[in-house]
């Protein structure tokens, strides 16, 4: 995901240098020592229903399998519902959750946090065109909820917590940026309950899906830039990433995979992920 206020010009760029927008992103580098602490006894227990209800309501999925959020059909209650949902996420203490369960509350929070910001811009033809200031950077940078005591930005949560203290490179399936290329945006909130597998699942559906990994008619591959903004995390080398991504791709992927060392050009839609837009 583009953090900064330049990556939105070069978006309109016709060879935007994938290398350029991935040194812009923040190094994973932990915020704070305390958000490591955790619990190893489940005491204690978050509520995410109010997401669960927003999502039935107002996600859907569009003939290409894309998750598609209805936002100009959100109504004013059910965004001020959403932003109380919000407001209890805030007041929960992560030390006292299990790991799984602040995996789950830092994933819910940033996603539902995201579509809370697209909210108040709507209507929007993308996420980078939020502004901060004059300047249309997207919100990322922005501190935008208060979690302990700390101000966080989305970035932060992202980069400065969930990518150092999980290490978990499927974070980036759940992490939804409002994008039309970005993994989809889960039909329901995320739990400690089933975590693995619901990681897996959508690591499953974004190799499978053309936004994630394309064959093109020459035979070359094309990959989301999500691989190459965060190749460390999926690999060394782009053919450790494509061996990384057979393994869960399907039989006829997988063998046009097989072998193969090299990625033709990686790319990214960053149109909104907006219902109205598929209608």
């Amino acid at each position: 995901m583009i953090r900064y206020a330049f990556m939105a010009l070069l978006m309109g760029l016709p060879m935007a240098c994938t290398t350029i927008e991935r040194s812009a992103l923040p190094d994973p580098v932990l915020l704070d020592p305390a958000w490591e602490r955790a619990t190893t006894v489940q005491n204690a227990r978050v509520d995410h229903g109010a997401w669960d209800g927003f999502l039935a309501q107002y996600l859907s999925s569009d003939t290409a399998g894309v998750n598609r959020l209805d936002y100009a059909r959100v109504s004013a209650a059910d965004h001020a519902a959403l932003r109380e949902y919000l407001a209890s996420l805030q007041a929960v203490k992560p030390e006292t959750l299990t790991r799984d369960q602040q995996l789950a509350f830092w994933i819910n929070l940033y996603n539902a946090k995201t579509v809370d910001l697209v909210l108040e811009a709507y209507p929007v033809a993308s996420i980078l065109d939020i502004k901060d200031g004059l300047l249309p950077t997207g919100p990322w940078n922005r501190e935008v909820v208060v979690v302990d005591g700390m101000r966080l930005s989305l970035n932060d949560i992202e980069h400065r917590i969930i990518r150092p203290v999980f290490r978990e490179a499927r974070i980036h399936y759940a992490l939804n940026c409002a994008a039309t290329s970005c993994p989809n945006l889960s039909s329901r909130a995320w739990r400690a309950e089933g975590l693995d597998a619901a990681f897996a699942d959508a690591e499953r559906a974004y190799v499978n899906d053309p936004r994630g990994v394309r064959i093109a008619d020459d035979g070359t591959i094309i990959l989301s830039k999500i691989y190459a903004w965060f190749r460390e995390d999926f690999g060394e080398s782009e053919a450790d990433i494509l061996a990384r991504l057979a393994t869960v791709a399907n039989p006829d992927l997988r063998s046009k995979l097989a072998g193969r060392s090299q990625v033709a050009r990686y790319e990214y839609d960053w149109s909104l992920n907006d219902a109205a837009q598929s209608r």
